[in-house]
């Protein structure tokens, strides 16, 4: 142990009861930056977790055509500045769009060619009238299931029923959790389906929920071929559902995928930009507020040093007259900090992670954007770093300046000053 810090030591005992209010101020502000970043990046993942299983990384809809609006042409002048001697063709083009998608095995083709594309299903879409014991509207949605099980995950939100006899039954169907409340239909249930004056009598083989209000109030899941019969749409589809390896990567694919199939493709996140920025603000505000705890510590700290300072003023010239040097002056100041700094965030992200662990089981039931029925939170490293650098950096500011003015005392002129 060096003799710096044993001095260091001795100066923190002598200012123990200031000092530890200190530490416990950054103990307390790193757990609580570190639970609530974890509860706001919680939300915001298993909101993401929920869209990509539901509506998959990128959707494929509409065709579009570029056709030429106008042609202009620019005349520039020659050497002897008279008009005619250059020409440049000028095309204004207008890109217009078809609805739906013609050939979607031809697409299905070319994305099977990708290798970032793990999967590809297309779904056909329209409304229609669901009359059980209510009659509600709906939107049916066609689909393959073996192709739609690659890009959803419809797996996991089959609440009751049976994902198997869906399967099994041509003429079976799922129904949105609240569209079932609303029609007041349960799996067994024998439902008819309206749509363009066609009505079909189907199957409820299940009831699904994908916590998104949007989507659970109005959508029925219909097998494809009957969807076609319903719609009266013997070929085509309303737009393709593609899934991804790495979903970060679905604005770059989308943009490849648009200019590859002059087709209109939305990532996930372009449709869900309201939301994110939502969530991306409140994890900001949130580490700011909580931040403030930390801030405030260190300016306790800034002011307890200050005072030592001042009232070690006579100790420090001792030891500069017993050759410490100005720069083992400044080390003892510093070597306060860090002990604030270890204990503190170490203590720290211990707290952060048993809160973060007690609020995991907090039961809160949500539905609208996404469901759950327990605190979200996610276990992130990247959390306990931003933590631990905040209060290095803060801790450390706060430190560096009554160091450097403890430095700066010079005993001839201590002893001078006592004498006179």
């Amino acid at each position: 142990m060096s003799t710096n810090f044993q001095i260091a030591l001795r100066f923190l005992l002598f200012k123990k009861r200031a000092m530890l209010m200190t530490l416990s101020g950054i103990i307390f502000g790193v757990a609580f930056f570190i639970l609530t970043q974890a509860q706001t990046s919680g939300f915001e993942q298993f909101f993401i977790q929920t869209i990509l299983g539901t509506d998959g990384a990128i959707r494929i809809s509409d065709r579009y055509q570029e056709t030429v609006a106008s042609r202009k042409v620019a005349a520039s002048a020659d050497a002897s500045g008279t008009e005619g001697g250059n020409h440049q063709l000028v095309i204004e083009t207008q890109r217009k769009h078809i609805e739906g998608i013609d050939y979607p095995s031809r697409l299905k083709a070319t994305l099977a060619s990708f290798s970032e594309v793990t999967g590809v299903a297309e779904v056909l879409r329209g409304s229609v009238k669901l009359e059980g014991r209510n009659t509600q509207d709906a939107q049916a949605f066609g689909i393959n299931l073996k192709e739609f099980r690659t890009v959803s995950n419809i797996e996991g939100q089959v609440l009751v029923g049976s994902l198997a006899d869906f399967e099994r039954n041509p003429q079976g169907i799922l129904v949105g959790s609240e569209l079932a409340k609303k029609a007041r239909v349960k799996p067994g249930d024998v439902v008819t389906l309206t749509a363009n004056n066609t009505t079909q009598r189907f199957s409820v083989s299940g009831i699904f929920e994908t916590g998104v209000g949007d989507i659970d109030k109005v959508r029925v899941i219909v097998h494809l071929g009957s969807t076609r019969s319903l719609l009266n749409r013997p070929f085509g589809a309303s737009y393709l559902q593609v899934g991804i390896k790495n979903p970060d990567f679905a604005p770059e694919l989308s943009k490849r995928l648009s200019a590859l199939l002059s087709h209109w493709t939305s990532p996930w996140q372009k449709r869900e930009k309201v939301w994110l920025d939502v969530f991306r603000a409140l994890r900001f505000s949130s580490a700011i507020t909580v931040s403030t705890i930390i801030f405030v510590s260190a300016l306790g700290m800034f002011n307890t040093l200050a005072m030592l300072v001042i009232e070690k003023t006579r100790e420090i010239a001792i030891l500069r007259s017993f050759a410490f040097s100005k720069g083992d002056v400044t080390s003892i100041f510093l070597w306060l900090g860090l002990v604030v700094i270890v204990g503190g965030s170490t203590l720290g992200c211990a707290m952060g992670a048993l809160l973060t662990y007690a609020a995991e089981n907090i039961p809160l039931r949500i539905r609208g954007i996404f469901s759950t029925d327990h605190f979200v939170v996610n276990w992130d490293t990247n959390h306990y770093i931003a933590a631990v650098l905040t209060a290095v950096v803060v801790v450390s500011v706060a430190s560096y300046f009554p160091a450097r003015r403890a430095a700066r005392i010079e005993p001839g002129d201590i002893i001078r000053g006592a004498s006179s």
